[in-house]
């Protein structure tokens, strides 16, 4: 990959020299934070944002301030990083695993209600890729049930379903600023929302349970002298220590007021792969398929391999040797992993058969996981990204 030191110019260095100035003054006031927390909420109109020291903290703390608990299911995609399944299990629920679409590659509608129960207290769809999932009926069916709905964005920044942004449909949005990521504070979240007392309960979580923290600030001291009174009580939560560095959070919000620029980078990568595999690429490869009336923030540009005969690592090994930059895989369905066995440990513990982890839990992404290709979308100049679309052609034409 090549140098990708251009996310990260000026105004990065300005906020982040404006807080070390401040010798950290605001570190538990939240200056940066709250300048943040405003810009973002202003960007995706939600009454409310808070930020977190991870994307993975983001999504624990959501579920639990939705009331997630012992016993509880989530429905979650089998086919995404393994911070969602382990969100869930920081809860001590269980994650019930939904199939993916063969096209979309996102969480299948069909097969989520399909796997609803009496225990079954959210659904955590997972925007892959930049693309959203079919919120329309994953709403539909979520009233349908009486079930809250966390939308994990961190693939997705600015995408759109039916004009509808990414994570501000369900009960909760929640973003990455993990250095992957379209922005990035090395690491980091944010969630959106409008509903103030779940805000509320939220930033309590995430700051130790300080009572004077709220919805809207994440400043703990009112006063100086009130906070050093040896009868003053400052915690009316039980609560977790998430809070994002202000350093961080300088970083973030100059980030964030590049928002734009850095996804329509990426959306135009994502385009010259485009044209690529419609004029190349029939019968080989087939991208990820995008409704009509939606929008990708193209995080990567995935695409899975149609031809039996190809193998993934000898498409991989050509592409790059046609110059195009490593291509990576997709990880293992999460059933699929080792830390899948604390699933299988919850479920005993509450007298529950334990969930069989062999295959055919989800036909659909077992048959896709192994033949995704994900290319990289996060080029600079528009020479640098001709240079992919351009080894991606010649990757084509030589299975061909």
């Amino acid at each position: 990959m090549g140098d990708l030191s251009w996310r990260f110019g000026k105004k990065e260095r300005e906020y982040v020299e404006e807080v070390l100035s401040s010798g950290f003054a605001s570190s538990t006031s939240g200056s940066m934070n709250s300048r943040l927390e405003e810009e973002f909420a202003k960007a995706h109109g939600k009454n409310f944002a808070i930020t977190f020291n991870s994307g993975t903290t983001t999504l624990h703390a959501s579920l639990w301030a939705l009331g997630v608990g012992y016993g509880d299911e989530v429905l979650v995609t089998c086919l995404t990083v393994i911070s969602c399944m382990n969100a869930i299990l920081y809860c001590n629920a269980i994650p019930v695993f939904v199939d993916v679409d063969p096209d979309t590659f996102l969480m299948c509608p069909k097969d989520l209600e399909s796997k609803i129960t009496t225990k079954t207290k959210a659904i955590m769809p997972v925007h892959l890729y930049g693309q959203m999932c079919d919120m329309t009926e994953i709403m539909r069916i979520a009233e349908k049930h009486s079930l809250a709905v966390l939308e994990d964005c961190a693939q997705c920044y600015s995408a759109k379903h039916n004009n509808q942004i990414s994570g501000t449909i369900g009960d909760i949005g929640s973003w990455s600023f993990e250095n992957s990521k379209h922005l990035s504070c090395g690491d980091g979240g944010i969630v959106c929302l409008d509903d103030e007392e779940i805000a509320d309960y939220l930033r309590k979580l995430s700051t130790q349970g300080f009572k004077n923290a709220t919805a809207k600030s994440g400043k703990i001291r009112v006063s100086k002298d009130l906070f050093q009174n040896p009868s003053y009580t400052r915690h009316s939560h039980y609560g977790f220590m998430y809070r994002l560095p202000e350093i961080a959070a300088a970083v973030a919000l100059a980030q964030v007021e590049k928002m734009e620029t850095f996804v329509s980078r990426r959306q135009k990568m994502g385009s010259l792969y485009n044209e690529v595999v419609e004029f190349d690429g029939k019968g080989i490869i087939k991208q990820q398929f995008l409704p009509s009336g939606d929008e990708s923030a193209c995080w990567t540009f995935a695409a899975k391999i149609v031809d039996e005969s190809i193998i993934w690592a000898d498409f991989r090994e050509q592409h790059i040797s046609n110059g195009g930059e490593p291509i990576y895989a997709a990880w293992a369905l999460l059933y699929n992993e080792g830390s899948a066995l604390e699933i299988q440990k919850l479920q005993t513990q509450m007298g529950l058969d334990p969930m069989d982890c062999s295959q055919g839990i989800c036909p659909n992404a077992e048959s896709i996981q192994p033949r995704l290709l994900q290319f990289t979308a996060n080029q600079n100049t528009l020479e640098e990204m001709e240079i992919q679309a351009e080894a991606l052609s010649k990757t084509l034409r030589y299975f061909k």
